[in-house]
């Protein structure tokens, strides 16, 4: 839509791009709609739903959307059914996404689409089977979850007739690939990709997408806390050591009662915790934007520094408390030694298969082509990558016990 130009306003003027923000609920420098870039192959967009709304149902109807339910975040799903697992971890990156994006005014399904999608290309066992099979693939470019994101949505998904994967838009892809930031030197899919639909690897995300990166990160480290807690590998106590729990807990004190149960008061310090941190993002963003005051989008992408993230303080105070869950948590001996068991089933899997690309289902195998090949080990470790918790495990047993048939 065109505007007429804007007439000369005093400094004490709001910014023109109020007069926007009152007319579509959007901030200018917001992704629109309308505006997006389209598709890899071209789409009628008819319909009510906007091009992200699309998006975002068509990666709550994928298969690696559903698989999410049974991988692993911390704990593997055997070890409890209250423990968080990848799909309850990306439905909460979702909540506070969109939270910030309506804070912000940005567009809330892109955030939410890109939230719910950021994890499709985690394997099973969490960090611990990424580490498998980033060892496995060194000799084939290793393995990164966030490409492994990508391909999922652009190759391994079969749900349409006339492509692979599920043809998103390009703001969804370019919010997968640079859920980090810029990429001065992409994983080799996602080079590979961008080399035929370009994702401006070079530049930041959109406002959205750095909504939803940041998002994670505030979901991921007091979902873990409150696993941890629960898992009972360390002590509120000790947890409110950690100057932000602690925080936390001195707003939740006058709410507290002395006959409270502790898990309803670690519940109400955790929600206080995600709460002082959101509030934190969106004064850091409001404060960068009036500094940068973009006009637009691009402005967003061309910035020296993501606009949507946190303050230094709390950036600081975050890292306190990962370090924490890093020493506590991560490297408890529980967790260990599951890690250490999985990693193996997954090294062991994928030197039978690349070797033996036959033991694949079919279609699996007539990808993979000749035994010990870069193909092979592409295709397995695709193949592994897709696999759940239960599914990996159960492979694992056919696989190498012989008294289970095949």
């Amino acid at each position: 839509m065109d505007h007429p130009p804007a007439s000369p306003e005093p400094e004490s003027a709001p910014p023109a791009g109020d007069a926007l923000l009152r007319a579509h609920g959007l901030a200018p420098w917001a992704v629109r709609p309308e505006d997006s870039r389209g598709r890899l192959h071209p789409e009628d967009p008819g319909g009510a739903r906007s091009p992200y709304q699309r998006d975002r149902d068509r990666i709550i109807h994928s298969t690696a959307f559903r698989r999410l339910q049974y991988k692993t975040q911390v704990f593997i799903y055997h070890e409890g059914d209250a423990f968080r697992t990848r799909l309850t971890h990306s439905i909460e990156v979702a909540q506070i996404a969109r939270s910030l994006a309506r804070q912000l005014h940005l567009d809330e399904d892109l955030a939410e689409a890109l939230a719910l999608a950021h994890d499709l290309g985690h394997p099973p066992f969490g960090h611990a089977g990424e580490e498998a099979l980033n060892g496995v693939m060194r000799n084939w470019g290793g393995y990164d979850h966030n490409a492994q994101s990508l391909k999922a949505v652009t190759i391994l998904e079969h749900r349409y007739a006339e492509f692979d994967g599920l043809n998103l838009t390009w703001e969804t892809l370019e919010g997968l690939a640079k859920h980090n930031g810029p990429l001065r030197r992409p994983p080799p899919y996602i080079a590979e990709y961008s080399a035929k639909h370009d994702l401006e690897l070079d530049c930041h995300a959109s406002a959205e997408a750095q909504a939803a990166a940041i998002a994670d990160d505030i979901a991921y480290n007091n979902h873990d806390l409150d696993d941890g807690l629960r898992a009972g590998i360390f002590t509120l106590e000790e947890a409110c050591r950690l100057p932000l729990i602690a925080m936390a807990r001195d707003e939740a004190m006058p709410h507290l009662h002395p006959d409270t149960p502790p898990d309803r008061v670690s519940a109400e310090i955790i929600r206080r915790v995600i709460n002082l941190m959101v509030n934190d993002v969106v004064a850091e963003a409001e404060r960068r934007i009036a500094i940068l005051r973009p006009k637009d989008v691009s402005d967003i992408r061309r910035a020296s520094a993501p606009v949507v993230f946190f303050s230094d303080r709390m950036k600081a105070l975050n890292q306190e408390t990962r370090e924490f869950l890093f020493n506590r948590m991560y490297r408890h001996w529980r967790v260990n030694r599951t890690a250490l068991k999985t990693k193996r089933a997954l090294q062991v899997m994928f030197s039978l298969l690349h070797g033996n690309p036959e033991m694949l289902p079919p279609v699996w195998a007539a990808r993979a082509g000749e035994p010990g090949s870069a193909a092979a080990a592409r295709t397995v470790c695709d193949w592994l990558a897709g696999m759940t918790d239960k599914f990996a495990l159960e492979e694992h047993r056919r696989l190498t016990d012989p008294n289970i048939p095949g």
